[in-house]
């Protein structure tokens, strides 16, 4: 069965809607009600969004345990290194 793409976003759409209702957000000038519904909105495009990225990573464990790699090692990009630490070696 083919899904809907107009009931459900795919993941570059929704975090695109979520960029613009943020920074409407941000501005500070919608009335109570609209910045209300824009609020919801937000929080229904976040967990599209985290429902699109788990099943994502879901997606990369099973390929990668289908090619032999027993355990996927956690994300560490440089900015996430310890202040004073030696840069990881190559």
């Amino acid at each position: 069965m083919a899904r809907n793409r107009t009931e459900a976003p795919d993941f570059e759409q929704a975090l695109a809607e979520l960029e613009s209702l943020v920074e409407r957000l941000e501005r500070g000038d919608l009335p109570l009600d609209e910045a209300l519904k824009t609020f919801e909105r937000g929080v229904e495009l976040t967990r599209q969004c985290q429902t699109a990225l788990k099943a994502a990573q879901q997606r990369v464990e099973i390929l990668l345990k289908r090619s032999g790699q027993t355990e996927v090692e956690p994300f560490s990009a440089p900015d996430d290194e310890a202040p004073g630490s030696p840069p990881a070696q190559e």
